[in-house]
């Protein structure tokens, strides 16, 4: 049977490892080869409606806040698995019995009497939200009878779900208080003082030490309590002033059985790393009230369909160089705008101490990077968003943390098993980094409060979670292949603790903020994954369709002659039905050094000689990005309910992602040499975009374009969905959503007159979105004036159709002719 939530158990103590920069993550790299089968979106494919039944898959300075504008439960390792007619779930857990309820009560007993000796009971400032009881999470049984099959695991599931909402609600006060641990732990100001507590249970005697105390280890030590939590309280000096003052460096000194080391408080809101020095400090961050920021926008509503701007602060800069908050909000927040996208994605926010991780190895949870200015910076780049309309998407990380430490939370109380798991599964062998024990009642207190946090002090929007299927599976994801077979999914090689933790932290955010949007990175497809928690599913509103970019890269290797059109529509419709999925053609992953964009595999080398339009083109210039625009409108088109998109790539970005960094030798040996620290790649060069004398220009026209065609009439969401053509030997593919009508012709040499194409609504269309257009960089071959009157002759399984002229490697939306504008047919041409 499953055991109770546990509070602040230590596992086996062992030395801690020794301190790493955290190693280079290859994002890309966790993605195993998909072979999936998913229900497909309600739709309709060649005349026939998708079965809804179908198989799925130290320095002595006071102040170092850098300047700048201010302006602006541990249970079962494995899961449960449906063998026969009854339900096995081990009762051992890194080697120890947990399943006496006499153990069950004491854990219990003990997690209420921490919550009233630490959490207390003080009264919340603002009215407290409220998250709903769960529900019976039978639904999903319904959307997928198939799910029948696999009831035993599903529901031991949603049963340890609902268990530990029960058990955060009799000892917590509920989720949302639970969630606000925040104001507990870490650093706290009241009327009377500075209390700073902390879990470490492995330490043997800690003390905050800091400017404001000289670093003196005996001027304010702590005291533990019996569950592991430390803490201190310092008075106010005598005139009333905090007895910290704000951006003064602290740390946490502790006795630990890895020897004495000062440590950044765990939950600390902000670190920053000295000039010339290698370790980060912690900063006391609370600074005067004429220099917090204060929010003047309200949070956008949420679109019915998104389009979301991937983008990384740092990196956001034309000049080679870390560029700031406060330019990225002044510069590039507008752009976004322009282009038409309506939520910008934010990578790198959470403080990591090694830059060339891109932000994926954690080290301060709670602290926005200091990289890029102060979390007042932040704050007003996020306004500045809501302002324009942009909701504001944080790239977070729970799936692990940096194996570093000096700065973040690995060995932290100076045992390996303080936040993460013991042993090998505590520790991710290709990422070089830690694996957080969601069973840990503390871990859950720390991750959900964290979640809170950012959606709270700095107003997100809602998340992209990051290395899910890392988390959903005790094997990662890595060097497995996904065929579909639920037994892939609810088996013994699913981390139901991970999983439980999903569910939870869907149930915080959408709970207490409705309108948050959370978007989980899952490579393999489990089904119920973007299913609501009351329902019986993970509770993600949508799945990156990461299968996508994977076939576009599959298929660059190719020569596009031997594409197969039904093989594009397959991978881009395949997709479990009421599960909405977020898609993209390519994003971070394929833009980072050692890995190549669609625009590079498509042009490579004539793109650095051939894109400006006073000299003469090449045909693998013409052929890629003609390709380039396809790619993206066609992925738009029938890959989701949202579309992604990494800054720099909607114009076919020449230059590929390189940090500055040193060599470095992973933990598999393997040697990777530096680019002498250098940032000339650490950089977005926007102006080529811009020019309207480079061909790069046209290609982020028709980006612009296809937002602005997807704003005026919301075709990634309509429930009408028909593909009414896939000729191989034409390779055309021709598909209408909703009331338009796309036609794609791949082919690399023939071009088709009076080409009939089927559709549902009669009447007079016109063109509204032409790739081959001057102003997107083609060759004007279409005639936009034209006006196509349909006929009542049936054709591809169709009421009505009309013919058009279909050049080779194009792609045309024509739209009914009164739902047009006299601005959407310029627009066009």
């Amino acid at each position: 049977m499953a055991v109770a939530p546990a509070l602040a158990v230590s596992g086996a103590v062992v030395r801690a490892p020794r301190p790493t920069g955290g190693g280079d993550r290859r994002h890309g790299s966790e993605r195993p080869s998909p072979s999936l089968v998913f229900f497909s979106r309600g739709a309709r494919d060649g005349g026939s409606r998708r079965p809804g039944a179908m198989r799925a898959a130290a320095a002595s300075g006071k102040v170092i806040v850098p300047e700048g504008e201010n302006d602006g439960i541990t249970s079962s390792a494995g899961s449960a698995q449906f063998q026969s007619d009854e339900l096995e779930v081990p009762d051992i857990t890194d080697g120890q019995i947990e399943s006496s309820e006499t153990t069950q009560g004491a854990r219990k007993a003990d997690a209420e009497a921490l919550n009233r000796e630490v959490l207390g009971s003080a009264p919340h400032q603002e009215k407290p939200r409220t998250v709903p009881p769960p529900g019976d999470g039978q639904k999903i049984f319904q959307i997928d009878p198939m799910l029948q099959g696999y009831k035993y695991h599903l529901e031991y599931r949603y049963s340890l779900y609902r268990r530990i909402r029960s058990d955060i609600d009799e000892h917590e006060g509920g989720l949302e208080a639970f969630s606000r641990s925040y104001e507990k732990f870490g650093f706290n100001r009241s009327a009377e003082g500075v209390t700073y507590r902390e879990w470490a249970p492995g330490a043997h005697s800690a003390a905050l030490v800091g400017d404001f105390n000289n670093w003196d280890p005996n001027a304010d030590r702590m005291s533990k309590n019996e569950y592991g939590v430390w803490e201190v309280f310092l008075p106010n000096n005598a005139d009333g002033s905090s007895p910290i003052p704000h951006g003064s460096r602290v740390k946490v000194r502790m006795d630990t059985p890895s020897g004495i080391k000062d440590s950044i408080p765990a939950w600390i809101k902000y670190s920053v790393q000295p000039p010339g020095e290698i370790p980060y400090d912690g900063i006391y961050y609370d600074p005067p009230e004429e220099v917090k920021y204060v929010f003047k926008h309200p949070h956008p509503k949420r679109p019915k369909s998104l389009r979301i701007y991937e983008t990384h602060v740092g990196m956001s800069s034309p000049e080679p160089k870390i560029n700031t908050y406060a330019n990225f909000r002044d510069d590039v927040l507008p752009r976004i705008k322009k282009l038409g996208y309506n939520a910008v994605q934010i990578m790198a926010i959470q403080e990591h101490s090694y830059y060339g991780s891109f932000g994926y190895h954690v080290t301060n949870f709670f602290a926005p990077s200091s990289r890029f200015g102060t979390p007042e910076d932040l704050k007003s780049l996020i306004d500045r968003a809501h302002e324009l309309g942009l909701l504001v998407l944080m790239d977070v990380v729970h799936s692990h943390a940096s194996s570093n430490t000096l700065d973040g939370l690995n060995g932290f109380d100076g045992t390996d098993t303080h936040y993460f798991h013991s042993g090998p599964r505590g520790h991710h062998w290709m990422w070089d980094s830690r694996l957080f024990n969601y069973g840990n009642w503390e871990v859950l207190r720390f991750l959900l409060s964290n979640a809170r946090w950012w959606l709270e002090e700095y107003k997100f929007d809602g998340f992209r979670f990051d290395g899910v299927t890392s988390m959903m599976y005790t094997h990662h994801g890595l060097q497995v292949s996904f065929t579909g077979n639920f037994n892939e999914y609810f088996g013994f090689a699913t981390d139901v603790d991970a999983v439980v933790y999903l569910m939870l932290v869907n149930d915080l955010i959408h709970g207490l903020y409705p309108e948050a949007v959370s978007i989980g990175e899952d490579v393999s497809g489990m089904p119920t994954f973007a299913i609501p928690v009351h329902d019986g599913g993970v509770g993600f509103d949508y799945r990156l369709h990461m299968a996508v970019a994977d076939k576009w890269i599959e298929l660059m290797k190719q020569s596009d002659e031997t594409w197969k059109m039904a093989d594009i529509v397959h991978t881009l419709t395949n997709r479990r039905w009421l599960e909405k999925c977020v898609t993209y053609s390519e994003s971070h992953d394929q833009a980072l050094v050692g890995d190549k964009t669609i625009a590079f595999w498509l042009m490579d080398k004539d793109m650095y000689d051939f894109m400006s339009l006073d000299r003469p083109s090449t045909p693998t210039i013409d052929r890629g990005i003609a390709l380039h625009k396809m790619i993206r409108l066609i992925t738009m088109g029938l890959g989701g309910e949202g579309y992604l998109n990494f800054m720099g790539n909607e114009f076919g970005h020449p230059e590929w992602i390189d940090f500055p960094r040193g060599p470095q030798r992973l933990p598999s040996g393997k040697f990777i040499p530096g680019n002498n620290n250098s940032y000339d790649k650490c950089r977005r060069r926007f102006d080529l975009g811009d020019a309207d004398y480079l061909r790069y220009h046209g290609m982020q026209e028709f980006d612009r374009a296809m937002q602005h065609l997807e704003e005026k009439y919301g075709f990634m969401t309509d429930d009408h969905q028909y593909i009414s053509r896939k000729h191989e030997e034409d390779k055309v593919i021709v598909f209408e959503k909703g009331d338009l009508v796309f036609v794609f012709n791949f082919h690399c040499n023939n071009s088709f007159f009076d080409y009939r194409v089927g559709c549902r609504r009669p009447g007079m269309y016109k063109v509204a979105l032409d790739s081959d257009a001057g102003l997107f960089g083609g060759f004007g071959r279409i005639h936009h004036a034209a006006e196509h009157f349909t006929t009542d002759c049936s054709h591809d399984n169709r009421p009505h159709s009309f013919s058009v002229y279909t050049p080779s490697r194009t792609c045309v939306v024509y739209a009914p002719a009164d739902t047009m504008t006299p601005e959407s047919s310029e627009e066009s041409k």
